[in-house]
């Protein structure tokens, strides 16, 4: 069965049985699932994680990526998960962001050798205006892969196709805080989807034979421009099995 038809069904299925659960039990259904989930920051030390130090260090529980006057970027720069090259998963991570700050978590994604930390791959993109935050990036890929409120399918050698929408940048902008926010990404076969406060951001149906990755490195970015800060914290990863046919 082709990915955009899976994606169909599963979701046609889901609401169907989520009506049938809940007339069986009762509403509310649980929304907080943690099992599985496992820590990949210790929140004390950067074990497990290697980067540029002069960027990033261990602050009050969080992992801080900062970019000072003097000490000004010429790309971007990563500090990346040592721990393995996921396939599919479900990553949750907390971040607060400055107000001129642009980072991103990148997965599934490469180190590329024009630069000691520098990544290319998928991207949950977080700023500090929020013109780009819960949206999906190819970090030096194919750039905008799906713009907050889109659902896209990416074919080969063509702009994304816009096959849904989960509401418009505006609406879902309203959502995001000032203060700490809590990404949530799906990442299963050729489907991503990116959740940031409970509510779905973006998703992308990968259908690019060309240039779709199914495993890669997980890390989070400190961008060129001012000066700015990025904090994380409560990073927690979850294998999952292979969807079905994939």
């Amino acid at each position: 069965m082709k990915p955009i038809f899976r994606l169909l069904l599963t979701l046609f299925i889901a609401g169907s049985g989520l009506t049938a659960i809940a007339q069986q039990r009762g509403w509310p259904l649980t929304t907080n699932d943690e099992s599985g989930f496992v820590s990949i920051f210790d929140g004390k030390t950067l074990d497990g994680w290697k980067g540029d130090t002069n960027y990033w260090r261990v602050e009050d529980g969080c992992l801080v990526g900062e970019v000072t006057k003097d000490k000004l970027l010429k790309q971007n720069s990563f500090i990346v998960w040592q721990g393995g090259q996921p396939r599919d998963f479900e990553l949750k991570a907390e971040f607060r962001v400055s107000a001129k700050g642009n980072s991103g978590i990148n997965y599934r994604s490469i180190m590329v050798t024009n630069g000691p930390w520098t990544m290319r791959g998928y991207q949950a993109d977080i700023d500090g205006k929020n013109q780009y935050t819960g949206q999906n990036y190819e970090e030096k890929g194919r750039t905008f892969l799906a713009l907050r409120g889109q659902v896209t399918r990416e074919v080969d050698g063509q702009l994304p196709e816009i096959i849904g929408t989960l509401g418009t940048s505006n609406e879902l902008v309203s959502l995001i805080s000032t203060n700490w926010n809590e990404y949530h990404l799906i990442v299963s076969g050729n489907i991503m989807t990116h959740i940031l406060n409970g509510r779905v951001m973006s998703v992308v149906v990968d259908e690019d034979t060309q240039n779709r990755k199914f495993e890669g490195l997980i890390g989070v970015q400190v961008h060129v421009g001012p000066p700015m800060k990025i904090e994380y914290r409560n990073f927690e990863l979850k294998i999952l099995s292979p969807p079905a046919g994939g």
